[in-house]
């Protein structure tokens, strides 16, 4: 199973895996808990929950770039383009807006 850490504004608010079965976007509990947390997106609204998706979740698949960008990424890392996980983790790191990718064995407090 491949997971990653999910940012807000530079503090983890969750995690997102690739499991068997699809994936699975969760909150960090201490996130939950912060009298200012905010959704990383308004279609993954704050729960205790996980949420399940047989497919990669379309807020976190809209992260990944499109046209040249992508293209240069994935010939740099050789990355396949099917794999909607893989390019998330790898191009979204520095991404721009709020939300930041991180593999977590990268953690680097994003």
């Amino acid at each position: 199973m491949a997971r990653a850490l999910i940012y807000y504004q530079k503090v983890l608010a969750g995690y997102l895996s690739e499991t068997d079965e699809g994936f699975l976007f969760e909150y960090d509990t201490a996130y939950l808990e912060l009298p200012d947390s905010k959704p990383v997106s308004l279609t993954l609204p704050l729960r205790k929950a996980p949420y399940r998706s047989n497919v990669l979740f379309a807020f976190f698949d809209g992260l990944i770039p499109e046209g040249w960008l992508l293209n240069v990424g994935r010939e740099y890392w050789k990355l396949k383009s099917n794999d909607r996980f893989e390019l998330l983790v790898t191009l979204c790191r520095e991404s721009i807006g709020a939300v930041s990718v991180v593999p977590e064995e990268g953690d680097e407090n994003a």
